[in-house]
């Protein structure tokens, strides 16, 4: 029994598996992040919709600014699944090994909750200045060219916001980026888990990566529907200027209320297809990869021959 209790994978290779994970995915889905971003920030000001649709805006981005635009905000995008995303699923996956039964149980659905929204609110602090860059670069092409900012990467964007604004502007809208990490980790992560449950226990499904992928299209369309209200807010306020010393926005709440009242109740969902089409598969990759990184580990480090999956 001691034997196969020291069968587990280390904390620092959950932390590097989590990461490269995120990363993995992100290289896919980033011009679905630049859509969606456009598509938040659309309308901001009562000004009248730049895009109607996330094919319009696809198509306006790529006539304006060329195809190799779609990848605006790589480096940040990246960067911010470095910190971010190596925090949360190391933290989850650590978590989650934890609070499981002796027997390999897994913990009751609240629990999964709880374990995924301590995972989203550490990996958000962290990942925040990352977060500001990725905004500011995705957004930037929208501006007319006087005031674009014109970020080299996410290292020149970083050392510019310290510089000219202060260090603290790295972590604007920080308040907003943690709480819609308590609601997408809390969404995707104990929704993933909870699926794949549900689907192994009906016996018509193996942990294997068919499994994933469903339970992630699940967990995908979840966090989806959950998160795009605190996600609008979180975009305006990291992508707002001060204007005369007043910032357009006083905080989530205020940018609630507005987009509600100029734009329609609606409007807090607004990019919902590039956000699912970008969420739904970043979802699918980070836990395929995940999980098969688990299971290779396990496999050919540990010398676990079970043919279990990753063990989220």
């Amino acid at each position: 029994m001691a034997g196969e209790k020291a069968k587990t994978i280390p904390n620092s290779v959950k932390f590097l598996f989590g990461g490269l994970a995120g990363m993995g995915a992100t290289c896919v889905v980033q011009p679905l992040d630049l859509v969606k971003n456009r598509m938040q920030l659309s309308g901001e000001g009562g000004k009248a919709r730049e895009y109607k649709t996330s094919f319009h805006a696809i198509q306006g981005i790529i006539k304006k600014e060329g195809i190799v635009a779609m990848y605006t905000g790589l480096s940040a995008g990246l960067l911010r699944q470095a910190t971010y995303t190596t925090t949360r699923l190391g933290i989850y996956t650590w978590l989650f090994e934890t609070f499981s039964g002796a027997d390999g149980k897994p913990p009751g659905f609240f629990v999964k909750a709880a374990l995924g929204m301590t995972a989203g609110v550490a990996g958000a602090f962290v990942g925040t200045p990352a977060e500001v860059s990725l905004i500011r670069m995705t957004a930037d092409g929208r501006l007319p060219p006087a005031e674009r900012r014109n970020y080299k990467n996410v290292f020149d964007s970083l050392f510019r916001i310290v510089k000219e604004e202060g260090v603290l502007t790295l972590w604007r809208g920080a308040i907003p980026t943690m709480g819609r990490a308590m609601v997408v980790n809390a969404a995707q992560l104990a929704s993933y888990s909870q699926a794949k449950q549900f689907l192994l226990d009906t016996g018509y499904f193996k942990d294997n990566i068919f499994c994933h992928f469903v339970s992630s299209m699940i967990s995908g369309l979840v966090t989806t529907a959950a998160s795009m209200p605190v996600d609008i807010a979180k975009t305006r306020i990291q992508n707002m200027k001060t204007i005369d010393g007043k910032p357009e926005y006083t905080g989530a709440v205020d940018v609630l209320a507005k987009v509600v009242r100029r734009e329609g109740f609606f409007a807090l969902w607004k990019g919902f297809t590039p956000y699912y089409a970008r969420l739904g598969p970043h979802t699918v990759l980070t836990f395929i990869f995940l999980e098969q990184m688990n299971y290779l580990y396990k496999k050919y480090v540990l010398g676990d021959t079970s043919g279990k999956g990753g063990g989220l």
